[in-house]
């Protein structure tokens, strides 16, 4: 067989089930979710899907959600959506590296933009940082998930898991920011000597500081975020 040939092409590149349940990575950068009932998912994450599947967005008062975040939610950052029905629903995000972790009773925070979908029987909540929302444009929103399930996140790149330790605080730029455990409430800093250093815009000076017991993780890029249009 021609090594070029479309036909090579496809059988390199088709969709293989690799049973492994209701989240399946494809490939490091694509999302298959064996859809039975319900999944949340990222706003505009959905590439392709067969079967029969209603996609709906995230009502602003779902989930105890108040108006007080019906502007902030019009931006794509921390807007989720919920797919129900049943079939295979394929998700991806910019091209980023997929990670599965399964929480077992356990909470974790996720960076609304790095959060690609999650089981139904993880409870979520989202939070803006209102410290940060008036230095960086848009404010930074995350997401607490928490219980027992699967969630899905992404980073650009390989990812580094970061230890925290009572005598081993870690500071991060809040935009290279993926997640971070559940048990950690991160302060935020601002270091006027590094913003004179880069000459950047003001969110560039702005640090999250992780102190306690836990991990966070980062990315070897800096997400940049679009204000939120009325």
């Amino acid at each position: 067989m021609n090594r070029y040939s479309i036909e090579e092409f496809v059988k390199n590149t088709e969709q293989v089930d690799k049973g492994e349940g209701f989240f399946e990575l494809e490939t490091p950068r694509m999302l298959e979710v064996n859809l039975e009932s319900l999944v949340w998912a990222k706003a505009g994450s959905m590439v392709a899907y067969h079967g029969k599947i209603k996609f709906e967005r995230e009502g602003v008062l779902e989930h105890g959600i108040g108006a007080m975040f019906k502007k902030a939610l019009t931006g794509e950052g921390a807007s989720l959506m919920k797919a129900t029905g049943q079939g295979k629903l394929y998700l991806a995000d910019s091209g980023k590296k997929i990670i599965i972790l399964h929480l077992q009773n356990e909470a974790i925070y996720v960076n609304g933009n790095d959060l690609l979908a999650f089981e139904p029987t993880i409870k979520h909540e989202i939070k803006l940082m209102k410290k940060v929302a008036g230095m960086m444009a848009g404010g930074l929103f995350n997401v607490r998930c928490e219980g027992t399930g699967l969630v899905a996140i992404t980073a650009h790149y390989e990812p580094l898991t970061l230890r925290v330790t009572p005598n081993k605080p870690i500071i991060t730029d809040p935009n290279a920011t993926v997640a971070w455990s559940g048990s950690l409430q991160p302060d935020f800093q601002t270091d006027i000597s590094l913003k004179t250093f880069i000459g950047r815009g003001s969110g560039e000076s702005i640090q999250m500081r992780f102190e306690g017991d836990g991990f966070v993780i980062v990315q070897p890029y800096e997400e940049t975020y679009m204000t939120a249009q009325s």
